[in-house]
């Protein structure tokens, strides 16, 4: 049986950035000296047919310079942007049949909400197979969308606050006849019940249509609901690509084990010298890290345990787990407790680590990993 995106003539694409650079100059709002210099800096990704790739990364790693450069709308120094094996500057804008969401929306001022979210259609020559085709995408945008949307219809994008800017752009996004949707952090001015609402049916519809997706975000909650495949980004890098749990349990370097988090709420590791740790287990020029759910607490001493004290609780009802801060000589290591049995802020506590990564402090590179599910 065909997948719904076929069956709707939409052909998925793939992407695939080979040795990509950029180096970008801002200017600094001040006469006579220059702007910050910021690089992208040999970026390579494969984004497979139907696949939905999030790029998760604080701000200003890059995120929007990249999604732009594989728009087209910027072009590389060095390296490729190939769109179906064929590279993207060979391709004219109006064959690239992209679908992209800006931050600041890029709506047309002098048309309603409607004309905007048909905006693809609008500036085609009309023919009853292309109204009919028109009126079939907006109904089902609309669908999909609901009241949020329907509601602003007949206003113009002057008359819309940022978050109803957002959900037309969206909407224009969906409607047209893309086989490539980029998308950047479309509900980042939306309130929490919208967002969600969005982010389901986000999922919902790129999974129905199977169309090829890059979307950018520093949101750790969205990203795990909608990626199929995770790339984190750092300082114009991408650090490492992965599922969330590939990247969770056997992260590349410190600052990806350190960024991504995966229990909402929870701190996402806590980084020790590892002369720190217990005899025989002592490593120079390291970083242990070490995640919550992997470090058991006793009251205690035991043979191979390190030895600190209760300097914090952070109690996170939703899953009756207790975080608790644990002072390890200068370090904090954070560890979850559950049920009644929690030690009081200043109790001396032994703790044993179930599963550990070790970082290189000079590179942050991880070493290995050890314990249970080691990779």
């Amino acid at each position: 049986m065909a997948r719904p995106g076929k069956s709707c003539g939409v052909n998925v694409a793939r992407i695939d950035l080979s040795g990509v650079s950029k180096t970008l100059k801002e200017a600094s709002g001040v006469r006579g000296l220059a702007g910050a210099t910021f690089a992208i800096r040999d970026i390579n990704l494969n984004v497979h047919e139907g696949q939905t790739m999030v790029v998760l990364g604080p701000s200003g790693c890059g995120k929007t310079t990249l999604l732009k450069l594989i728009a087209g709308l910027l072009a590389p120094e060095t390296g490729t942007v190939r769109y179906n094996g064929m590279d993207m500057k060979d391709l004219p804008p109006g064959e690239r049949r992209i679908g992209m969401v800006f931050q600041n929306y890029a709506l047309y001022p002098h048309i309603t909400a409607r004309w905007n979210i048909l905006s693809y259609f609008l500036f085609r020559k009309k023919t009853p197979a292309l109204t009919a085709e028109a009126r079939a995408r907006f109904e089902r945008t609309s669908d999909l969308m609901g009241v949020e949307l329907a509601d602003l219809y007949d206003r113009k994008p002057t008359t819309l606050s940022g978050g109803e800017k957002q959900r037309v752009a969206l909407g224009r996004c969906i409607t047209r006849n893309a086989a490539v949707f980029l998308v950047d952090e479309p509900f980042a001015n939306l309130d929490q019940a919208l967002r969600e609402k969005y982010r389901v049916n986000l999922k919902r519809l790129l999974r129905e249509f199977s169309i090829t997706t890059v979307y950018v975000t520093h949101d750790h909650h969205e990203a795990l609901l909608l990626a199929d495949v995770l790339a984190i980004m750092e300082r114009g890098r991408i650090a490492q690509v992965g599922t969330p749990q590939e990247i969770y349990d056997a992260p590349n370097t410190a600052f990806v084990a350190s960024f991504l988090n995966i229990n909402t709420g929870a701190p996402p590791i806590s980084l020790i010298d590892g002369q720190r740790m217990p005899q025989g287990q002592a490593l120079d020029d390291a970083w242990v890290g070490v995640r919550p759910e992997h470090v058991e607490i006793s009251a205690t001493p035991r043979t191979g345990a390190l030895a600190g004290r209760v300097t914090d609780h952070l109690s996170l009802p939703p899953r009756q787990v207790t975080t608790l801060t644990i002072r390890v000589g200068e370090d904090e290591v954070h560890a979850n407790a559950q049920g009644d049995a929690i030690p009081p802020i200043g109790t001396r506590v032994w703790l044993t680590f179930q599963r550990y990564h070790v970082f290189d402090k000079a590179s942050g590179r991880r070493r290995q990993s050890q314990g249970v599910a080691s990779s």
